[in-house]
């Protein structure tokens, strides 16, 4: 069998021109199909970490979705805002342990800002209910009237900032003129380790200050000295969500059914994991779609690589006859095409592997940092090993029809000079 492993290498080499072209195209099917599995698993990591201690959020009814989007992944606006006073009944239910404010809709330089507590550093988990922890400077306390900032690591890396930067925030997205906080600058006080979450794309203030800033501004408009939102500086007052993280988990259901029954307002508190489990499958149908049309390309390159081992027989005639007559069995001309096909198959898989270790190890930097996902350069995972086996396992099944036709050829077919 070593022997005719060897003959199939060196009759590939010497077609290797041809040969290539059929090579490349079943490493870039193979490219694809990993890619896209690869990209499914991180993404789905990337989401499911992003928020991994708290049990419950808390927002006003609508979509719940939408919710989980704004709140955790700063993607899109909540449907409203809710009471602070309701998130504080909320905390002081028998079942809670805790309760983190969130107010959002502001912006620095296209980055989400986040006004909260500093039970927000204490109390948020990520990945396998790690904490987030400070790379440099502090984190503010309490609800914090002071103009401080904490930033999120990509936010410091990408924007050069470093403590006592001072910074000015934007009303809304910040694509309007006369948005800017200008008046009122906060200044860095803390940087966060990076975390691979949306925390690292996320400028943190005091729920209070940022309270503050908007005491000028009138449904969306700036009215310099109009005192809106009124002059009460100490008491928040609207906020757009709350996590929540309960005394024994056990109880999640019973105080998702009070918060639904909240008579001060209509309230909705959702689970982060069965949400997502909502998001997965909205977005199952694309998935399965480009794992299909990566499969149809896996499936042409195979059909390249049957065309061409056949068109070569034809050229071949002698050569394969010259095998039979030194002694070599239609068996023997049998696993030898088919050897050649199944080493040109393995070799645009190992290409197609290497290729997307490289895509990963250069494209990961920038898709965390455009997207917060992480792509991992590490081993397989199941899915992949399987799209690995089947690109193997059809490539080797597509080379049996060249090694049959040339097992049919007679002898004298190709000692028989053709006219």
């Amino acid at each position: 069998m070593t022997h005719l492993l060897r003959l199939a290498a060196q009759s590939a080499w010497n077609r290797r021109f041809v040969l290539a072209m059929v090579v490349a195209s079943i490493a870039l099917s193979t490219l694809l199909l990993l890619g896209i599995a690869r990209v499914q698993r991180d993404l789905r990591d990337s989401f499911s970490q992003a928020v991994s201690g708290t049990d419950l959020v808390i927002g006003a009814r609508g979509g719940p979705l939408q919710l989980l989007l704004s709140a955790v992944f700063h993607i899109g606006s909540g449907s409203n805002t809710i009471g602070y006073a309701s998130a504080q009944a909320i905390a002081e239910h028998r079942a809670v342990a805790w309760m983190v404010p969130l107010a959002l809709g502001d912006s620095h330089r296209g980055q989400a800002v986040v006004g909260t507590s500093g039970a927000y550093f204490a109390r948020f988990r990520y990945g396998d209910g790690q904490p987030l922890v400070m790379a440099s400077g502090r984190a503010f306390s309490g609800l914090a009237a002071d103009r401080e900032a904490v930033l999120g690591a990509d936010v410091a890396r990408t924007l050069g900032y470093a403590l006592g930067q001072a910074i000015v925030l934007s009303h809304g997205d910040g694509a309007l003129q006369d948005n800017d906080h200008d008046e009122q600058p906060f200044r860095v006080v803390g940087i966060l380790a990076p975390t691979a979450t949306p925390v690292d794309r996320t400028v943190h203030v005091g729920l209070l200050a940022l309270q503050a800033v908007h005491r000028d501004w009138l449904s969306g408009a700036h009215v310099r000295g109009s005192g809106g939102n009124g002059p009460d500086a100490d008491t928040p007052r609207r906020i757009d969500a709350a996590l929540i993280g309960l005394k024994n988990r056990a109880a999640v259901f019973a105080l998702q059914r009070d918060v639904a029954a909240f008579a001060p307002e209509p309230l909705q508190a959702i689970l982060p994991g069965v949400v997502l489990d909502e998001l997965w499958r909205i977005v199952g149908a694309a998935e399965r779609a480009l794992q299909a049309i990566s499969a149809l390309v896996g499936v042409v390159s195979l059909m390249g690589l049957v065309a061409v081992i056949l068109a070569g027989l034809n050229e071949r005639r002698r050569e394969l006859a010259i095998l039979r007559a030194l002694g070599a069995g239609p068996r023997q001309v049998l696993l030898l095409l088919s050897a050649e096909g199944a080493l040109l198959t393995l070799a645009g898989v190992a290409i197609g592997c290497l290729a997307c270790g490289l895509v990963v190890a250069l494209a990961g930097p920038w898709v965390q940092a455009r997207w917060g996902i992480q792509l991992r350069g590490d081993w397989p995972g199941d899915a992949e090993w399987r799209w690995l086996a089947a690109v193997l396992v059809a490539g080797l099944l597509a080379s049996l029809l060249p090694g049959w036709r040339a097992y049919r050829l007679a002898l004298a077919d190709g000692l028989t000079p053709r006219t």
